[in-house]
């Protein structure tokens, strides 16, 4: 799988979640992950999650870092299971930092407090994954927390590229264990 560090700002409003976005603007062909940093502000319209639009429950976040990844040849249901890797791979990270937290389903939080939101979704081609980690709280619509402004992380590139790294040899992993059993 390939990673990328986005190194411009980019404000995530949920339409970049759409098959070969990153294909298309970054130039990265198959399955990939990639990373940057930016406001996210995605309106009801936007929202791949039902529950939250009949909840009517937008997200915002004033400076959000995000990973989109999009794989191929893989189910919804295989992709909802890739998701909660991602979600697990970055509660390690972050634990590894000193950071105490809590998960529940695809959700991280810290005293109670929401770090991230995620979310899976299925192309006619892919899945589709979009996870945020709040670098910053403010006016967030729930009660939020931020790496930096509430949990003191700075090294928030060294942060993304970990996450991605980790979680890119996790999937290949994976997908070559798959080949080293025989069938019974």
């Amino acid at each position: 799988m390939k990673t990328l560090l986005i190194d411009k700002e980019i404000k995530y409003e949920g339409w970049q979640l759409s098959p070969h976005w990153i294909y298309k603007n970054f130039k990265l062909q198959g399955d990939a992950i990639v990373a940057f940093m930016g406001e996210c502000n995605v309106k009801l319209s936007e929202m791949v999650d039902i529950e939250d639009v009949i909840n009517n429950e937008p997200i915002y976040s004033k400076n959000m870092l995000s990973f989109i990844t999009e794989q191929f040849n893989v189910e919804l249901t295989e992709g909802v299971f890739r998701q909660r890797l991602l979600i697990c791979i970055i509660k390690e990270a972050l634990e590894k930092r000193g950071i105490q937290l809590t998960r529940s389903g695809d959700d991280l939080f810290v005293n109670n407090k929401k770090l991230t939101v995620s979310i899976a979704t299925k192309s006619l081609t892919s899945i589709l994954i979009h996870t945020g980690i709040n670098i910053n709280s403010e006016n967030a619509p729930v009660n939020a927390c931020g790496l930096k402004n509430d949990l003191g992380i700075n090294d928030i590139e060294d942060l993304a590229i970990e996450i991605m790294t980790k979680y890119s040899e996790e999937i290949d992993d994976i997908i070559l264990a798959s080949t080293k059993v025989r069938g019974v």
